[in-house]
């Protein structure tokens, strides 16, 4: 087949944007050919359960499914009996870009609160943690954070463990969306475990497709006394894959020798390397508006400055009115890619 694109075109909007790693194409290859046994009997969704353990507790239960909504929702699901709710960040993506799909396909209610930078706290989460035993409120009876944040945003292992100490004390679960889980561990140094299982998070959304899967990520339960019913939620929620082997060898290989923390270190370092180029000049109406701590930068610019990068650099407004940008780096950025954007907003700036 011809190819359709510009195979050597990067743009600043999403990391979805980026194809499949090499690395993973070739695992997807290596397990294509013969018969393996559907709806996840086969030997690479086995031998993933074993890889999931070795990064997160003997304990861990592992569900690949097709994509970060459908584990968001399932693993939610889970959770909660009809009634429950769930307390997140209003910029949490299960609030805002996943079509009402909580709501309606589970039935939960979700509890937002406003953060000032995408992280709750114990008293964040206590805005909203009230009303047990009131028949005329839904029953906040778990808590979803995401690490790294949908600003940008990092939870240190500390943060984590006193939001899980805090919500158990209260009866609730934890739940952790990790669509850029591997860019948190690269930025924080630490084990995915680490911040994880090891600090209480009960149940996780493991992302894959942010840091170089073709499709797929996993449902990832920590602590099995947290959720019940994965496997005919599953199916119910339409993410059990028939060819479920070819998502497990991704996961697989996404997890063997470090390549996951070696794509989002990259992706890391890519967006850090934008925001210090842009730092080191006195460029006129440009402001940062969160911290980089992983693979995206936040920034304002004046009117009409964003439509002009815009004609040859794809990247979105996070907030129109504001008229606040998010770029992202991905595993695939070049430092090249980099440096041309960042000319480009200079001179945007000065011009």
């Amino acid at each position: 087949m011809t190819p359709l694109h510009d195979p050597d075109h990067r743009s600043f909007a999403s990391d979805n944007y980026a194809g499949a790693h090499p690395e993973i194409l070739a695992a997807i290859a290596e397990a294509n050919g013969g018969h393996q046994v559907s709806y996840g009997e086969d030997v690479y969704t086995a031998r993933l359960q074993e890889v999931m353990k070795e990064h997160f507790g003997s304990s861990t239960e592992t569900f690949p499914v097709f994509n970060g909504t459908g584990a968001n929702v399932t693993a939610l699901t889970s959770m909660l009996p009809r009634w429950g709710a769930v307390i997140t960040a209003r910029t949490a993506h299960v609030h805002t870009d996943e079509n009402g799909a909580p709501e309606r396909i589970s039935g939960l209610k979700l509890l937002t609160v406003d953060t000032p930078d995408g992280k709750l706290t114990p008293d964040l989460i206590d805005q909203e943690a009230w009303g047990w035993g009131d028949e005329h409120r839904a029953q906040p009876l778990a808590v979803s954070i995401t690490n790294t944040t949908e600003l940008g945003t990092l939870y240190s292992v500390e943060e984590i463990a006193a939001i899980a100490d805090h919500v158990h004390a209260r009866g609730m679960r934890l739940h952790l969306d990790g669509a850029r889980i591997s860019n948190a561990a690269a930025a924080l140094g630490l084990t995915l475990g680490e911040f994880t299982t090891e600090a209480g998070v009960d149940i996780v959304s493991f992302g894959g497709t942010k840091n170089g899967l073709l499709y797929g990520e996993a449902i990832v339960v920590l602590d099995p006394s947290a959720s019940d019913g994965l496997l005919f939620l599953r199916k119910l929620n339409m993410q059990l894959a028939s060819k479920m082997r070819f998502v497990s060898a991704q996961l697989i290989a996404l997890l063997t020798d470090d390549l996951h923390v070696r794509s989002a270190t990259h992706a890391n370092a890519m967006a850090t390397r934008l925001r210090d180029n842009l730092e080191g000049r006195d460029l006129p109406g440009l402001d940062f508006t969160q911290a980089t701590q992983a693979n995206a930068v936040f920034a304002v610019l004046p009117p009409g400055v964003a439509d002009l990068l815009r004609e040859r650099f794809r990247f979105y407004d996070w907030n129109a009115a504001a008229r606040e940008v998010r770029w992202m780096t991905a595993f695939d950025t070049k430092e090249e890619d980099v440096d041309e954007f960042a000319e480009a907003i200079a001179a945007a700036l000065t011009c």
